[in-house]
């Protein structure tokens, strides 16, 4: 099987967990999972089969949302109430007060990831070095919040849809809100809503799935790999180029189909880099060549790969090939 499974992670399972068990239910072997979450969260866990682990690097750097119970008044180890308490204050704040205290976390935001998370420093994971009474300093990260809302505030519980970049721990986000109003406060629980365009609505509990195969309806679960990048324009290879596609070469011009969707693109591009002698911002002018990726398709529809246009050469080059 190749594509994409977007699987409810329930609570009490890791992330390998969910893995290890579709191993077993779909006997297939190659399966990877896109961004760990938490054995007490729950939500939307995209897991990739077959020639889709590609995708899985690509899965991971994806914006994210999730809905959390911050609750006030309380510190933890782990930041979360499955820790241990090190810390409770009376919680004086005012729903005002908490709202202005969140609203300042929204934009760009360097956060210091928690000891307990699988990052590596010196090749050894934080969470192993924190289980063994070891904390050692973390370099702060800069993350993006899009929009934080909160949807129910009963002190000292606040329930808050987030909306962030990749690698935020929105663990460290309910410290830091609860630090900035000078009560603590930790997360007592975590739902991701969204990875990308992979929602909660259609996301399967492994139940479903173990029936879906006992039904041979299993198919029906999975998503063709290129729905992940829908928003990448698509461009068709004219039949004759068959042999410079299928050995992974760079397609020249003249071998694209939809010649005015390649217009289309080349004239964002010139405006794109306009704006970006313009400014001087190195991550901006990045984002700009990143845009300039496409899907292609075979003369037959088959999807082929994504595809990077570099207008000096006129041509494309082969970013990621998903057929074998």
């Amino acid at each position: 099987m190749n594509g994409i499974i977007n699987v409810y992670k329930e609570q009490g399972y890791t992330s390998f967990d969910v893995v290890a068990k579709l191993r077993g239910i779909l006997k297939q072997k190659k399966i990877g999972h896109t961004g760990t979450l938490d054995p007490d969260a729950c939500g939307v866990l995209p897991v990739c089969l077959g020639k889709a682990t590609k995708v899985c690097e690509l899965l991971t750097d994806k914006d994210k949302v999730y809905e959390a119970v911050l609750l006030l008044g309380r510190t933890t180890d782990t930041q979360d109430t499955t820790g241990q308490t090190q810390s409770t204050h009376e919680v004086t704040c005012t729903n005002e007060q908490v709202t202005d205290a969140v609203s300042h976390f929204i934009g760009d935001y360097d956060q210091i990831p928690p000891m307990y998370s699988a990052l590596k420093v010196n090749g050894k994971k934080l969470c192993d070095l924190a289980r063994a009474g070891i904390e050692v300093e973390r370099k702060s990260r800069r993350v993006h919040i899009f929009s934080i809302d909160i949807l129910d505030m009963e002190l000292p519980r606040v329930k808050m849809r987030v909306h962030c970049s990749k690698g935020t721990y929105i663990r460290t986000l309910c410290q830091d809100i609860g630090e900035m109003l000078g009560c603590g406060g930790c997360m007592e629980s975590l739902l991701r809503t969204r990875v990308a365009d992979f929602d909660l609505e259609h996301a399967y509990r492994l139940s479903e799935i173990e029936e879906a195969v006992r039904n041979q309806t299993i198919a029906q679960m999975i998503a063709p790999i290129d729905q992940v990048f829908l928003h990448y324009p698509a461009l068709t290879v004219k039949a004759g180029y068959e042999k410079l596609l299928y050995n992974g070469n760079r397609m020249p011009e003249e071998s694209i189909l939809e010649q005015d969707v390649l217009a289309a693109l080349k004239d964002a591009m010139a405006s794109k880099d306009a704006k970006a002698q313009e400014d001087a911002q190195t991550q901006k002018c990045a984002r700009a060549a990143k845009d300039a990726w496409v899907r292609i398709y075979d003369a037959a529809g088959a999807f082929i790969g994504i595809y990077e246009y570099r207008k000096p050469q006129q041509e494309l080059k082969p970013v990621k090939i998903f057929m074998e």
